[in-house]
């Protein structure tokens, strides 16, 4: 079943890149307080990704932090090294917090999954993006396959 407003952020292992390698993060830990916003993308390096939805989100986040967003976190089914040379070659620096769900468990437990199986990509996350406030989701937008507009950053901010 598809995350709803209402719903509370599920706790699940992610990875995310540190000094000494790939650490693990807890989800409901990572979003769990304030208000956070959590994007998310078919694949790191991929057009409407690369071009349009990180960026976006970087170029954003001064606007999203004023308007109380304390984390701003990008989810992938990626591994924690391919969404650290995303971070790096996007320029995210500490703005975004890159975070990968290589197995796609996060993904199944949101409901958000997409089965790219006969495009040779496996299984994906949908575009998406949701507002979460002490956990829970107070927004989520889902994009139709090949659109992008409930989940940009423009969106999100006219939601806080």
């Amino acid at each position: 079943m598809t995350i709803q407003t209402g719903d509370t952020i599920p706790s699940v292992k992610l990875m995310q890149a540190g000094a000494e390698g790939p650490q693990e993060v807890d989800s409901a830990e990572v979003l769990g307080s304030g208000t956070a916003v959590l994007f998310g993308v078919p694949g790191a390096f991929t057009p409407t990704c690369s071009a349009k939805h990180l960026p976006g989100f970087v170029q954003q986040a001064a606007a999203l932090k004023a308007k109380g967003v304390g984390t701003v976190a990008c989810v992938a089914v990626n591994d924690a090294f391919v969404m650290q040379a995303w971070g790096k070659d996007q320029g995210v620096e500490d703005q975004v917090l890159m975070l990968a769900d290589g197995s796609a468990n996060f993904i199944k437990a949101l409901g958000l999954e997409q089965d790219l199986t006969a495009r040779g990509l496996g299984v994906r996350a949908q575009r998406f993006a949701m507002i979460l406030k002490d956990g829970k989701v107070t927004y989520v937008g889902v994009e139709q396959p090949g659109a992008f507009d409930v989940s940009s950053a423009e969106t999100v901010l006219a939601k806080l």
